[in-house]
């Protein structure tokens, strides 16, 4: 009796770690399931990718011979800045959609996935454009340079058409669409109102984050979820009377008359927003350490984003922004919250 006690509690222990383990690795694939079904998804759509070179001197002088202290480079463009910082918040939630010049795509190609972007592109002809932005850490300034390429003409319906694949392909798994940046000329007049109009069509969130006249068309075809401009691009889009009173009354107007999220983003001071008549405000920080304000409204676009598909607050989602645009201000690289 005694040997046949010691047998059976000796595999005891086995028996129940193999049922612990087996129930482990139950609730591993389970969770690993609900992460893979369940987690956010985002596509950035970026028509403007730039390598971006940003140069640190400890004082910068015209008409001299100025030595860097630091040199860094980087895959931007708005879109791509935004990205950067979804990535940040959530890593794999993003996926970066743009053109790429074919002279030189590797090399940007190479800095996204650097930063474990990942990235679908579609080769056009010349280069991706570049940036330097130089900053001055005595004078706190920063001064960005943009090279633009020779301008092309317009690009053939074939390349329009793959890019337009592209999005859509990326849409097809994806929750919202972030669509920010300017429209080079080489893409049809009318390239933002079907990506947006295909986003609408596909009931995905969206954030556009342009202005002026593609806005205008845009609107008159669908009506983007978020609207996210600076003061200036507000008001030369949709008009109204500058100071505080006069953006709060003309917002108001805006949330009533479209049926649209409208945030509009104003540097060192307060953001405001409005939806359907009502307006929300978040304060900025004060007392920042600023090194680079290169990609704070991006950076801001990206935490809003990221918090209103998390609880479908406004003002949880500014205050997030806000939070993510000063984050940005005290780093180096354009788009980062680390």
């Amino acid at each position: 009796m005694r040997h046949f006690r010691k047998v059976k509690f000796s595999r005891m222990p086995q028996f129940f770690s193999r049922a612990v383990l087996a129930i482990i690795l139950s609730l591993y694939k389970i969770s690993f399931f609900c992460y893979t079904f369940f987690a956010m998804k985002i596509t950035s759509v970026c028509l403007s990718p730039t390598i971006q070179r940003t140069v640190s001197f400890k004082t910068f002088i015209l008409n001299k011979v100025n030595r860097s202290e630091r040199y860094g480079v980087w895959a931007s463009g708005k879109a791509v800045n935004a990205a950067r910082v979804l990535n940040q918040l959530e890593q794999g939630c993003v996926r970066v959609v743009c053109p790429l010049g074919e002279e030189n795509y590797r090399r940007f190609a190479e800095f996204a996935e650097r930063d474990i972007l990942p990235l679908s592109s579609v080769m056009i002809p010349g280069n991706t454009r570049e940036c330097w932005t130089v900053l001055d850490s005595t004078a706190h300034t920063t001064t960005e340079l943009v090279v633009g390429e020779p301008a092309l003409e317009k690009l053939p319906e074939s390349k329009v058409e793959e890019f337009i694949d592209a999005i859509a392909e990326s849409l097809s798994d994806s929750d919202a669409l972030l669509l920010a940046g300017s429209r080079p000329e080489i893409w049809p007049d009318d390239f933002f109102t079907r990506i947006c109009q295909m986003a609408a069509e596909q009931n995905k969130i969206t954030l556009a984050d342009f202005w002026g006249d593609d806005l205008k068309r845009t609107l008159k075809t669908c009506e983007p979820t978020i609207i996210k401009i600076n003061e200036e691009e507000f008001f030369s889009t949709f008009g109204g009377k500058g100071g505080s009173a006069g953006l709060k009354s003309a917002l108001i107007s805006a949330s009533e008359k479209h049926n649209s999220i409208f945030i509009v983003t104003r540097g060192d001071k307060s953001t405001l927003a409005a939806q359907k008549g009502k307006v929300f405000e978040a304060e900025s920080e004060k007392d920042l350490r600023i090194v680079n304000t290169t990609a704070c409204g991006d950076a801001f676009a990206g935490g809003f984003l990221y918090e209103f598909l998390k609880t479908g607050e406004i003002q949880a989602a500014l205050e997030k922004g806000t939070w993510c645009a000063a984050r940005n201000s005290e780093n180096e690289c354009p788009g980062s919250i680390q």
